[in-house]
């Protein structure tokens, strides 16, 4: 039964009906949906360009995520925080950061920020890794379940940046109470850099290119290329 099932949920999403296989085109910016229209035409509602898929979505989305990869290592090792006392100074990662919450009581402050800094920025960049690989490939492996990922880290990047706003709150009341000196190291910066790559990463990724199958994929480039090659003609002086 369960091989059944899953049959039929791939045969289903196979043939799933998307607005380009009925020829039509929406528009991102009012959302008029045009039938019979070309890629790169007028919107005749706002005026805006007309396209299929996101232009350039996957080098897009593939250049942001392998720079949101790279900062990561950084982000981790560099220090977020310095504090000073009277003891001396200490200089913590996140995650030794989140050592030192923990041992010092403060237990949900440490799985704040061990959640918002280290999980979901990795969950991300995971997810992300996942929806654009699988895209590229014009695979149907779990469309639906695919699309629903894409929607949880739509959500859940609002709140991208908690944890830096937790060691600027904590750097604030410490200072304020006396007890210590708390100011962001470099691996804050490192780390906003991953937040805001990834969040790039994420709008430039096209959620639509799930649904399309390679054959389909090559129709939209084609068009695409077709389109940019017209408009490049129109822009010569005769």
């Amino acid at each position: 039964m369960a091989a059944s099932s899953d049959h039929h949920h791939h045969d289903e999403d196979s043939r799933v009906l998307t607005a380009a296989s009925l020829g039509c085109m929406p528009c991102r910016h009012c959302g008029a949906v045009w039938e019979g229209a070309e890629e790169g035409d007028a919107c005749g509602r706002c005026g805006t360009h007309l396209h299929t898929r996101k232009p350039h979505s996957l080098k897009l989305t593939w250049a942001f995520l392998i720079a949101a990869c790279m900062m990561y290592i950084p982000a981790n090792l560099l220090p977020v925080m310095i504090t000073r006392t009277l003891f001396g100074t200490q200089n913590d990662t996140i995650l030794s950061g989140v050592i030192y919450f923990w041992v010092s009581g403060a237990y949900g402050l440490a799985a704040i920020v061990f959640i918002a800094s280290f999980l979901v920025p990795l969950f991300k960049l995971a997810v992300l890794l996942l929806l654009v690989v699988l895209a590229q490939r014009g695979s149907s492996w779990r469309r639906r379940e695919r699309a629903k990922l894409y929607h949880i880290i739509e959500i859940i990047g609002r709140w991208s940046m908690l944890d830096v706003f937790v060691v600027s709150l904590l750097t604030g009341l410490v200072q304020i109470q006396g007890f210590a000196v708390i100011t962001a190291g470099v691996g804050i910066a490192a780390f906003g850099s991953v937040v805001v790559l990834t969040m790039l990463a994420s709008l430039s990724f096209d959620p639509k290119l799930t649904w399309d199958s390679r054959e389909e994929q090559a129709i939209l480039r084609d068009n695409e290329e077709g389109a940019q090659t017209h408009g490049n003609r129109d822009e010569k002086p005769a």
